[in-house]
């Protein structure tokens, strides 16, 4: 395993890479405005898609994604190449969770930030693919029968620890940094996420997709099928 210094710079260089606020360089730069001041004030994609348009939010997604995927792929094998299988996963784990919270608090932007979640798909792109499938499953699931992107995010994070836990078995799975990497990364998302869970409850959260376009999906699947 490598050492707790390099385990350090690990996070540092991740967490730097992980706090580039790609939304709002994108407004400031092609927009002149600072994003902060503008939708929910976060520096994320769904924001970006809201204030900038789909076309630049679908940018601020992708970056936002390479960047997880970037920290664990790049950052952790640069700075602690030395290590042995089991400590490279502790090095990406710590990148991929590093990258996670300078996205959601970056410190290149006064400690804030967007959601995590892109940041986070990117990691697990990485780490674990498949989990990170099943959670883009439940999240669409969840996004066409609700018209909530946030509740969908919420569902994903949550679940994507538990189909690892499932996959791997649970002795397995305890013993593996990747879990605890995931509780962390779900317990951030769950952090980020605690204003849209408390509209949720109150029932005034914002629907992304309208009532009507989530019908509309519905029946013509429906129609589809018969």
């Amino acid at each position: 395993m490598g050492s707790a210094l390099e385990l350090l710079a690990v996070s540092i260089a991740a967490y730097a890479l992980g706090g580039i606020p790609t939304a709002l360089l994108i407004g400031q730069l092609f927009f002149g405005i600072d994003i902060r001041n503008y939708g929910s004030g976060n520096v994320g994609s769904t924001n970006a898609l809201r204030v900038l348009g789909w076309q630049w939010g679908l940018i601020v997604q992708v970056i936002d994604i390479l960047k997880g995927v970037l920290a664990v792929a790049v950052v952790a094998p640069l700075i602690a190449s030395g290590q042995t299988a089991r400590g490279e996963n502790v090095a990406s784990m710590l990148a991929g969770v590093a990258a996670v919270i300078g996205h959601c608090w970056s410190p290149w932007a006064g400690l804030r930030g967007g959601k995590g979640v892109n940041t986070a798909a990117g990691v697990l792109a990485i780490m674990a693919p498949i989990e990170l499938i099943i959670g883009l499953i439940a999240f669409g699931i969840t996004l066409l029968s609700s018209g909530y992107v946030s509740l969908g995010s919420l569902v994903a994070a949550v679940v994507v620890p538990f189909a690892f836990v499932i996959r791997m078995g649970w002795e397995e799975a305890l013993h593996s940094p990747l879990l605890w990497g995931m509780f962390a990364i779900t317990l951030i998302v769950l952090l980020r996420h605690r204003a849209n869970i408390q509209r949720l409850l109150a029932g005034t959260e914002h629907r992304f997709a309208s009532v009507w376009l989530v019908g509309r999906l519905r029946k013509r699947a429906q129609t589809g099928a018969r």
